[in-house]
């Protein structure tokens, strides 16, 4: 992939995570800081979402620890358990009482 792809891929990303949390229900406050860095405010603390464009990968930090997603057969999976981005940070947003977050 090269950078440019991977930009694209995740300003997409993060469009589309902006637009779930815009249109969530969930008390959650969201903020996209300097660096392509997302923070997403919950009742239970933050999610930080940012990319690492050297490594060509999206890093989730959030209670349950951090996470690395990485390009793979048209998502974007974690690099330890091949989960799928969005599924995994929708349970984290839940986990962290933001409610339920649908990036449909």
């Amino acid at each position: 992939m090269t950078d440019t792809e991977f930009n694209q891929l995740t300003d997409e990303t993060f469009r589309r995570i902006e637009s779930a949390l815009e249109n969530a229900d969930g008390d959650i406050d969201f903020e996209l800081a300097a660096g392509n860095v997302l923070e997403i405010d919950c009742a239970g603390g933050k999610i930080i979402v940012n990319r690492q464009a050297a490594m060509h990968e999206i890093w989730i930090a959030a209670k349950s620890g951090g996470y690395h997603y990485q390009w793979k057969n048209g998502a974007w999976r974690n690099s330890r358990d091949d989960s799928e981005f969005y599924s995994s940070l929708a349970q984290m947003i839940a986990q962290q009482g933001g409610g339920a977050i649908n990036f449909g």
